[in-house]
């Protein structure tokens, strides 16, 4: 993949596919934190923000989980929240529960890294996701790709809600 990151400066490697607006959105297996398989096809037919970043047990990534979670709150079932990283699935049940995170669903990629190597995101020396925000509207067309240059930066949240607005 092409795009440049940095992890506190240092240059890191995206291996996988490289995604573009446009794309047909690749089908994807992770797991959801009672260990059961969750694919796209899951959320067919409704517009989905994926929310991506490397642990929900760092600064950065979980104010972007509580973010995304608020800014959900307006959308309603119109809009599938997504979050998904390389984490534990019980570390992902952990936060989620302890933040009262209920208006987006937290996806492990860490079984297969499947995610990950179909959209570009798996930073191949950490096996861990970058920051990022990919949004797929209703008919599963990629319509949105940010993928945040600096991994302890956060996402441009309002460019991607004002995206969603624009799809729904």
């Amino acid at each position: 993949m092409n795009t440049k990151v940095t992890f506190g400066g240092n240059p890191v490697t995206l291996i996988g596919n490289e995604i573009s607006i446009g794309d047909k959105a690749p089908g994807f297996n992770v797991i959801n934190d009672d260990l059961k398989p969750v694919t796209l096809g899951d959320f067919k037919g409704k517009v989905k923000l994926l929310s991506l970043f490397p642990s929900i047990d760092t600064g950065v990534c979980s104010m972007q989980t509580r973010k995304f979670n608020t800014e959900a709150a307006q959308f309603g079932d119109k809009v599938a929240f997504l979050a998904i990283s390389a984490d534990l699935p019980f570390a992902l049940k952990r936060f989620c529960g302890a933040e009262g995170i209920d208006n987006l669903v937290p996806l492990s990629d860490h079984k297969e890294m499947d995610f990950g190597q179909k959209y570009g995101f798996h930073i191949s020396e950490l096996r861990l996701l970058a920051r990022g925000v990919v949004i797929i509207d209703q008919n599963d067309t990629i319509q949105y790709i940010e993928v945040v240059p600096e991994i302890g930066n956060e996402p441009n949240y309002d460019a991607a809600i004002n995206k969603l607005k624009e799809l729904v």
